[in-house]
């Protein structure tokens, strides 16, 4: 015996591959500009609950992006609300704490942060900035990712101390004062 068909699963079926042809069919709605630009292929990685953390206090250069609007509000890592206008920032590997110096390789700008969070969990990425900060050194919505150089100025260490990072033994002068361990 042959099993008949549901009528009104087949129409259901039928209304979905219609409705699948019209949005297939339509037109995009895109800006030359975003058109001709060719797209970044975005790897997510895994969130790791206990990350290895690099101490040293060496440089690294890297791709840097900015937190999108909806992080605008929530906890980071350290416990305080994301602030689109402060100066922190996003690391997989700095400690929580560390104050440094991001320089955009392209424009030379640079701005001082506060890594306050985990992230970004996009590979090849490895800073995420406020937007303001993300503004002030030449990153915007158009570019999204820039070519950077992280160099730590002060990096909190397992013990309670504060190591001096890279960017003190270049140019200390040209740094806002950091806080270091005090005798």
């Amino acid at each position: 015996m042959t099993k008949t068909k549901n009528p009104s699963r087949s129409v259901a079926t039928s209304g979905a591959l219609l409705f699948a042809a019209i949005v297939a069919a339509a037109p995009t709605v895109a800006s030359a500009e975003m058109r001709e630009r060719p797209r970044e292929r975005v790897v997510r990685e895994t969130p790791v609950a206990d990350p290895k953390l690099d101490h040293s206090g060496s440089k690294r250069v890297g791709k840097a992006s900015f937190y999108a609007r909806m992080f605008n509000g929530r906890k980071m890592a350290d416990g305080n609300r994301m602030n689109p206008d402060d100066d922190n920032a996003a690391s997989k590997t700095l400690p929580l704490g560390t104050v440094a110096k991001v320089t955009n390789l392209e424009t030379g700008r640079s701005a001082v942060v506060t890594i306050q969070d985990r992230g970004p969990y996009v590979k090849g990425r490895i800073v995420d900035l406020s937007p303001s900060t993300a503004r002030s050194i030449g990153i915007t919505r158009e570019n999204g990712v820039a070519d950077v150089e992280v160099a730590p100025i002060s990096v909190p260490q397992p013990d309670g101390s504060v190591k001096p990072g890279a960017a003190v033994a270049e140019r200390p002068a040209d740094l806002h004062a950091a806080p270091f361990a005090r005798d």
